[in-house]
């Protein structure tokens, strides 16, 4: 997808995100909505889910993708549990180079967290993992970012 295209599609995704957050009533609704047309719309996005931080740690909410066995992680354990911890974005181009990296899929390559947070609070997060090394760039990171703030509005 070259850069003009993805540019436009981002812009798109951000507006429907931004609709369904301020109409849907139903906050699993939003969730399921959200994952679903990230999931569709990007084709190197290959798992795309929520953790939300319950009784202290990563919960697993709703994701498109192969079954993981991480339904639970500890705040600070992993990449996931790092972003948490530091309330960052963070970007994995190659997740074997990770030494704490927690791996859903063997056929992961890399992966983006973006922590989502109202005031100083992480409630959670958007995880994203690619089949396809070094997939997310800056305007992944902006248009999940956007997405995070947006839900941290509403949440």
């Amino acid at each position: 997808m070259d850069k003009k295209t993805k540019s436009i599609l981002f812009k798109q995704l951000e507006a429907k995100a931004k609709e369904l957050i301020a109409t849907e009533n139903d906050m699993d609704k939003v969730y399921q909505g959200i994952v679903e047309m990230l999931d569709k719309s990007i084709p190197y996005y290959d798992w795309t889910g929520f953790y939300m931080i319950k009784g202290g740690e990563l919960v697993l909410g709703h994701y498109v993708g192969s079954p993981t066995d991480h339904v639970k992680i500890q705040i600070g354990q992993g990449i996931c549990g790092q972003a948490a911890e530091r309330k960052e974005t963070f970007v994995v181009d190659d997740v074997t180079k990770e030494s704490n990296y927690l791996a859903c899929s063997f056929e992961t390559a890399s992966e983006i967290v973006v922590p989502i947070i109202k005031g100083t609070e992480v409630l959670g997060e958007i995880d994203i993992d690619s089949h396809t090394p070094a997939a997310f760039d800056e305007s992944d990171k902006s248009l999940l970012e956007a997405i995070a703030a947006m839900l941290a509005e509403r949440l």
